[in-house]
């Protein structure tokens, strides 16, 4: 836990928000990152750098389902969420893989504080279209940013689990990627940031296959007609996209075990691929 002395090190939140960013990690590649990479963000909130985390858990979920001897499967790329399948889900993201984000920061000196979707109704949601197919999966409606704003000015960093809930209390399970972008999209943000494990879209085929360092919503989209862009970069990219409609300027795919990531994203540097509006 941070002392009350580290606290007072931690600088007032700018209330224009142009201080802070969404980052997206999936649990599975948080957990493979250095120590490093959250001496970064501890050092960015010093500097009075606001980071809110969503994560994700995908393999944590389904190495779990099996021990329980829960079968699951996938829809489109959507895992098919019964209220047993969602007892696990809910388990694993606001419980173990949320609380481990917690206590690697706080390990390091920096503060953060826990939250899934549906503490406050922090993210609400509706049945995805497919509801009949894939159970209880969610589209988020709104975000309660006043409540990541508040978490913000106490001087915390918010992780955010993706599970949504609807007036009714029944609780959802959001597409990590989705809920960033639309967390992103409701705060405000200028940027939203996309760690994992690979450097950015790449182009091309064998020792031709390079970066892209700038791409925009059109040529995404034709990736992806063209194949591309595929498999779990496509609910990536597929977010992305969602969020640059909205009120955010760029995001940013990069792989989080470059050196100091964070900070060189944000100083401007070119890492990875940033997802524009146009060219």
């Amino acid at each position: 836990m941070t002392s009350t002395t580290d606290q007072k090190e931690i600088k007032p939140m700018d209330t224009t928000g142009n201080d802070t960013f969404v980052m997206k990690c999936g649990g599975s590649t948080l957990a493979a990152l250095p120590s490093s990479f959250f001496e970064d963000l501890k050092s960015l909130q010093r500097k009075g750098v606001h980071p809110v985390i969503v994560h994700g858990g995908g393999p944590a979920i389904s190495g779990n389902l099996e021990k329980l001897g829960i079968e699951t499967e996938f829809v489109n790329g959507l895992r098919k969420t019964t209220e047993e399948v969602l007892d696990v889900v809910e388990m694993v993201l606001a419980g173990t893989i949320n609380k481990q984000i917690v206590r690697r920061i706080q390990s390091v000196g920096g503060s953060a504080i826990g939250l899934s979707g549906s503490d406050g109704g922090l993210i609400e949601a509706k049945p995805v279209s497919n509801h009949a197919e894939v159970g209880w999966v969610g589209d988020v409606t709104h975000v309660k940013s006043s409540i990541l704003n508040g978490v913000l000015e106490m001087g915390y960093m918010p992780i955010v689990a993706p599970i949504g809930v609807d007036a009714s209390g029944q609780r959802y399970n959001i597409n990590a990627d989705t809920a960033a972008g639309a967390v992103a999209s409701h705060l405000g943000v200028n940027r939203m940031i996309v760690v994992t494990d690979v450097p950015g879209i790449m182009r091309g085929a064998g020792s031709e296959k390079r970066v892209l360092p700038t791409v925009t919503v059109q040529q995404i989209e034709d990736m992806i007609a063209t194949g591309e862009i595929y498999g779990g970069m496509i609910p990536k990219v597929r977010a992305a996209i969602s969020c640059i409609h909205g009120r955010v300027q760029e995001v940013v795919i990069v792989d989080g075990s470059e050196p100091n990531v964070l900070s060189r994203v944000l100083s401007g540097e070119v890492l990875g691929t940033r997802i524009v509006r146009m060219s």
